[in-house]
C-alpha cells in the first residue's frame, strides 16, 4: 500500500500548529495572576459556589438587584470583570495587588458589586446587591479591598474582599433562597473573616500580563 507524500504546506500547517499549543500551554503555566480586565467565576471556598447576580430586585432592604451565590458552574451570570475603584484606571494584563482597591463588574446586567448599611434577607446580616447605572458607574459603595497572602492575587490561592465603606467582608451565610431564586445562597457581608469568607478564582478569560499589548489572553471554560 502506498502512502500519498505530505505537501509542504501540510507539513508548515502541522508545525505551526504543534508549536501554538506549546505556546499556548506555556502562556498558561506563567499565569498565575489575576489581572485587570479578567473576567472570571469566584467560587467560595467553604459552600463551592459561584457569586452570582441576575436582574431580581430584593424584596426587603434596598430593593437594589439581589446578589447570590450558584451551585451551577455553567451560568453566564456569574461573570465578574476586575475593574479598579472608582475614578482610577488599571492597565489591561496588569496584575491586582494584595492591598488594591478594586470592583467586581457584573457583566450581564453592567452592574457592580455593593454593599451598604441594610439587612440581609434571610440572616440579617449586611445586605449585598448589585449597583450602577445605565454606564456602569455607582459610588464609593463599589469599592473593595483585596486581601490575599503575597505580592499579588494568585488564581490558585484563596482570597477575601473587605468592603471599604463598612469594613464588612464578602461572604456566604449558608442559607438558601425560595422563589424566584429557588436553590441560590445568600450572600452577605460579614463583621469577620471566618467561614464562608474566602473566595478562589475559578474559570474565567485571564489576560497574560507579559502580552497585554498584544491582546493575548488564557483562558478556562466560562
Amino acid at each position: 500500500m502506498s502512502i500519498a507524500p505530505v505537501s509542504t504546506a501540510s507539513l508548515l500547517v502541522l508545525i505551526f500548529s504543534i508549536v501554538c499549543t506549546f505556546n499556548f500551554i506555556e502562556a498558561a503555566r506563567n499565569n498565575r495572576h489575576v489581572t485587570c480586565g479578567t473576567v472570571l467565576k469566584l467560587q467560595n471556598v467553604d459552600y463551592k459556589v459561584r457569586l452570582h447576580s441576575h436582574d431580581v430586585k430584593y424584596g426587603t432592604g434596598s430593593g437594589q438587584q439581589s446578589v447570590t451565590a450558584t451551585e451551577l458552574q455553567e451560568d453566564v451570570n456569574s461573570h465578574w470583570a476586575v475593574k479598579a475603584a472608582t475614578g482610577k484606571h488599571c492597565e489591561r494584563g496588569e496584575p491586582i495587588k494584595c492591598g488594591d482597591t478594586i470592583r467586581l463588574h457584573h457583566l450581564a446586567t453592567n452592574k457592580n458589586l455593593h454593599s451598604h448599611h441594610f439587612q440581609s434577607p434571610l440572616t440579617g446580616n449586611q445586605e449585598i446587591s448589585a449597583y450602577g447605572d445605565d454606564q456602569g458607574e455607582g459610588d464609593s459603595g463599589d469599592h473593595w479591598l483585596l486581601i490575599c497572602s503575597g505580592d499579588n492575587w494568585v488564581r490558585t490561592n484563596p482570597v477575601r474582599f473587605q468592603h471599604i465603606d463598612t469594613d464588612m467582608y464578602l461572604g456566604v451565610s449558608g442559607r438558601t433562597f425560595g422563589r424566584p431564586i429557588n436553590g441560590q445562597m445568600e450572600v452577605v457581608g460579614m463583621p469577620n473573616p471566618y467561614s464562608g469568607t474566602e473566595w478562589i478564582a475559578a474559570e474565567g478569560l485571564f489576560i497574560h500580563p507579559t502580552e497585554k499589548d498584544s491582546g493575548s489572553r488564557v483562558h478556562t471554560e466560562l
